[in-house]
Formats: C-alpha cells, structure tokens, sequence
C-alpha cells in the first residue's frame, strides 16, 4: 500500500482511503490523475488586487504574481484604480495587498475602489480571499484600510484562506509569513516564498534589500540666510550601481541617527553604549551601533508605548494607553519623542537587549528625485527641506533631513535605493501641455520633469506654479527657471511668495488668478499635477481645481466631481502627496 506523508492536510480516514485508491491504480493512471488535479488547480481564478501610495503594496502584489505563475497558476493582477468591486465576483480566491496613508485612509488611487466595496452589497459567497496590509505603527490608525477590507470581503460572504497580517514599515518578514501560509494553502511552493523572500547573496543587485552606498558630489544651501527655512540641494553618485530611474520616481534614504540624540537615549536609560544586542536580520551590535542604524528612536507610536510599559509597569501610562484614553494619548504625544516616553515613565533593572526589543527598525525617507537622467548621467538629485524645530523644552530635529545636512558633506557616502513611482509620470506624448503645482520642495519632481524635457527637446507645454515664503530668500532654483523660460523648455511660471505683503498668497491663488487659461489647458489636453503637502496644499489645490472646472467650465459641483475623477482616469490628474 502506498503511504501518504503524516503532514498532509487529511484526516487518517482520507489517508487510508486515498492510500487504497492509489494503490489499485496503474502508473498511467496515477500520472493521469495527478495531471487533472493539477490542471485544476491551474484553472483555478486567482486574481491578485493591490492598492499602492508608494508603490510598496504594488511591488509585493507583483512578487505574489511572479510566484503564483510559477505554481502553473493563471493569475490576474491588477490596481484597485483599475476593478470595480464586482470584478471579484468572477475570482476562485482574491489575494489583496494593500496600504494605509494619512489618518486611516486609502491610498489615493485605491479610494473609489475602497469606497464602492465598503457600500458593496454583493455576494462574494464561494470566494476565498486572503490580506497582506501595509502600514506605519506610528501612526494611529496602522493598516486601517486593510483591516476594513478584510472585514468587508468577510462580510459579503467571502472565506478567509489565511488570517490577515498587518505590515509595519519593515514589511519584509511579515508579508514573507503571510505569502508563505497563502501558498501552503493553496498549493506547495518549489521554493519556500519565505527563503526567496529574505534571501541575499553577495552578488545581489542594488535596491531595497541590498542599497547603494552613494558618493555625495554636492551638498548646498539653497535657502537664502535670513529665510526662516533651510533647503538643501543634495547631488548623489549613482555611478557603478546599476540604478535606473524616471522623471517621478522617488530616492529611498536609509538615514542614520544623530549621535547627540543616540547620547541622550543611552544617558537616560543608563545602559552601556558597548554592550552587544542582537537585531533580528541584521545580527549583533553594539547598542550605540544599534541606535545610530537599525533602530528608530525618535518616532513615538502607541506600540512603541505598550512595549515599553511591558518594561516600567508604570499605572499612569497604563491608563494613558487605554482604549478609553485615545484622545489623551493623541494630546500627549504632540511634539514628544521616545526620549520624553522613557523620562516620562522611566523603567528600572533593564538590559540592553530589552530595550532594543522595545523599538521598531529605523524605516527609510522617500524624496522625490529632482533631476533628470538625461540631464545628469549617473546621478540623482534631491531637494530637501531640513526640519529643526522646539517642543517640550527640547531642540528635536528630522532623522533624515539632518542626517543629510549635518552629517552628508561632499565626500560621504550614504545608503540609497531607487523607488518607482508610476503613477507620477510625464505624459507619453511629448506634445501635451503640462501643469505643474509644487510649492516648496514640491518643486522637486518638476525640476526632473522640466530637464527631462529640455534633454528631449520635447515640444509640448509646461506651466509651473510655484510657492514659498520670500522671493528674496525662499524662490528655490530661480536662476534654473529663469534660463528654462529662455530656452523654452518652462512656457510659463506664476509665482506666490506667501509673506511679501500684509494678505497670504498661496499657488491656490495664482491659479485662481489665471483660471481661464487653466481651463483651456485643460480642454486642450493637458496633464495637471500636485506634489507636496497632502493634508493642507494638496487639498487646497484640488478644491482649486474643482471651482475652476464649475466656473470656467459651467458645470454643476457633481459635473465639476465627474471632469476631475475622469482627469485621474486618463492620468491627468496625477498628485505626489505626503
């Protein structure tokens, strides 16, 4: 009698009875047999939705593609900007990989999607599904839209194959253990999803797993010195890397943390900078070596809180992470930082290893690349805003942003990696007019976009409106405007410096000011883009845009509703929001 391995997913009733089955058939016919069932299988509708804001759900949804084609699967894969709901209807089993952004919500291009299932009454009966979420621990709401989305494909009937997971910012590890139980699931792997999904080898190329250590060529003050800012303009060497990049795409940093701010976390826990820990998948440091690269130590999250309670067993902070007592945690932790947690609620007794058990691992800073390919072969060049500011008693600074100013001169070299960003892309036809909204740092991407054009000689136009405080002190690359304008590779600028006289104008504004000639871009077919502050700039503009479409175009609010949500189906409307 042929015997069926222990660890096969069956009751010994079905073992016996499949063990009887397959020893009274012949060769040919076993072969046959296991042929159909695998021809199945195959048959079997996977259909693989993602929903993206930086493009990582994008690229793990890809990496479950890859994997399922090469099980003999036909699977789908596809943008939540791309289904409607009622899409899923058709699919054996629905795997999801989504993000959260912002205050809970979806990725932007994933809203009208989430919006549509969240008021589905569909009947996803038959269906299985399973959820890979993506999300920050610093934030309130971590993998809120994956949550919600899990719970409503349960509730419209559909079967949970593998409990969801929540992905924090070192997603790897977390989505290799839910892409594991998927595919135990739904079929043995050839190669173990986990081992594929961590492995790294010496001759790896450059990217996530394995960045590039960069050469800084520039490090300049682009700011003037009684602006209120400080603006850095950083050119990096991508020589011998292998990176390719667009116009849109976005630079991921891997900073490291300021050694006065490393000094003050070791000071107040009182523990040695020399004592060894281990980090999981990196391996053992020293504490100081730990702090200043793996770990994040300034971002304040509630998990960050409930571990470290674990730890002082202090009641205060007991009853401030309470689910009674959101709203008092939200207050308190307004301008605080871990440091004023372990002050706050100090813990006696603890190790080395303890501490860094408590904390997450430091997470990379995305920029958007403001250089051209084309202009600039084997660089990349960023725009950076660095953050300073006093809360609390005490001077705090950006992780990266001061990385790059205090401690990136000319000479250095720091840790990158390219981040595709496809939805934030130049039009493929050259000839189409572009509108280009980017105050501040926003401005970074259309420096790309109007070097890339300039290099192409591309005839289409291009209108920037720019934004800041100070003309005399903020106008960020104004000499470079000045000669594309020249040259005719910019058409037109409209500048607002906010403080240069007693009422506040902002880019809004200026496009208000030339709505007309907004709208006959528009009509004649050209792109308009956003890139800078999502939660104030962003929505201004886009609540702009929105009145200028009704005005000009004499259309009722739900028309004005409709021409926009057509321009982001076209890609006309593209936003890069942060």
């Amino acid at each position: 009698m042929i015997k069926i391995p222990a660890t096969a997913p069956l009751t010994d009733a079905q073992q016996k009875q499949l063990a009887d089955l397959l020893s009274s058939l012949s060769p040919d016919q076993v072969a046959w047999v296991a042929g159909h069932l695998s021809s199945t299988e195959a048959e079997r509708n996977i259909a693989i939705i993602y929903g993206t804001e930086s493009g990582n759900s994008e690229e793990l949804a890809e990496q479950v593609f890859k994997t399922a084609k090469q099980k003999g699967f036909k699977p789908t894969l596809a943008n939540m900007s791309e289904i409607t709901p009622a899409a899923l209807k058709d699919a054996d089993v629905v795997l999801v990989v989504v993000s959260t952004w912002g205050d809970g919500e979806p990725p932007e291009t994933a809203e009208a999607f989430y919006n549509a299932l969240m008021e589905s009454d569909i009947s996803l009966k038959g269906v299985q599904f399973s959820v890979c979420a993506l999300g920050d621990t610093s934030y309130d709401q971590f993998c809120q839209t994956g949550k919600e989305i899990d719970t409503q494909l349960e509730k419209l009937g559909a079967e949970r194959i593998v409990e969801r997971v929540d992905c924090d910012v070192d997603f790897e590890d977390s989505f290799a253990t839910w892409a594991d139980a998927v595919w135990q699931k739904l079929g043995s792997a050839s190669v173990s999803t986990s081992s594929a999904a961590s492995s790294a080898t010496s001759g790896e190329p450059f990217g996530r797993k394995n960045p590039f250590p960069s050469e800084v060529l520039e490090n300049l003050l682009l700011s003037g010195d009684y602006s209120k800012k400080e603006t850095i303009h950083v050119e990096l060497s991508l020589d011998g890397s292998g990176l390719e990049y667009e116009p849109g795409d976005v630079l991921a940093l891997l900073p490291k943390n300021a050694a006065d701010v490393v000094a003050s976390i070791i000071q107040c826990t009182g523990l040695s900078s020399d004592t060894q820990v281990e980090i999981k998948g990196v391996g053992e440091n020293s504490l100081s070596e730990a702090l200043t690269n793996h770990l994040d130590i300034t971002g304040l999250s509630r998990k960050v809180a409930k571990n470290w309670l674990t730890l002082s067993k202090d009641k205060s902070l007991e009853s401030l992470l309470s689910p009674d007592s959101k709203a008092e945690w939200s207050a308190w932790t307004q301008g605080r930082q871990i440091i004023d947690l372990l002050e706050t609620y100090p813990a006696e007794n603890i190790t080395a290893q303890q501490f860094v058990d408590v904390l997450r691992k430091l997470p990379p800073r995305l920029y958007s690349i403001s250089s051209s390919p084309k202009a600039h072969p084997g660089e990349v060049h960023l725009t950076v805003g660095v953050v300073r500011y006093e809360t609390e008693g005490k001077k705090r600074k950006g992780v990266a942003s001061t990385y790059l100013a205090d401690d990136s001169p000319k000479g250095s070299h720091v840790s990158v990696y390219v981040h595709p960003n496809k939805k934030f892309r130049l039009p493929e036809d050259p000839q189409t007019p572009i509108i280009m909204v980017g105050p501040g740092t926003g401005v970074a991407p259309f420096r790309a976009f109007v070097e890339e054009r300039a290099a192409e000689q591309a005839p289409g136009e291009s209108w920037l409106f720019f934004g800041d405080q100070h003309y005399n002190e903020d106008f960020l690359y104004q000499l470079e405007w000045q000669e594309a304008l020249k040259n005719g590779s910019l058409t037109r600028l409209d500048v607002a410096f906010s403080r240069d006289q007693p009422e506040k104008v902002y880019v809004q504004h200026k496009l208000l000011e030339h709505a007309s000639e907004v709208w006959e871009w528009l009509e004649k077919g050209a792109c308009f883009y956003i890139c800078g502050n999502a939660s104030r700039m962003a929505k201004s503009v886009h609540e702009t845009l929105l009145k200028i479409v009704q005005t000009q175009g004499e259309k009722s609010a739900e028309e004005a509703e409709e021409y926009v949500a057509n321009l982001k189906n076209q890609n006309r409307y593209q936003r890069d929001v942060y």
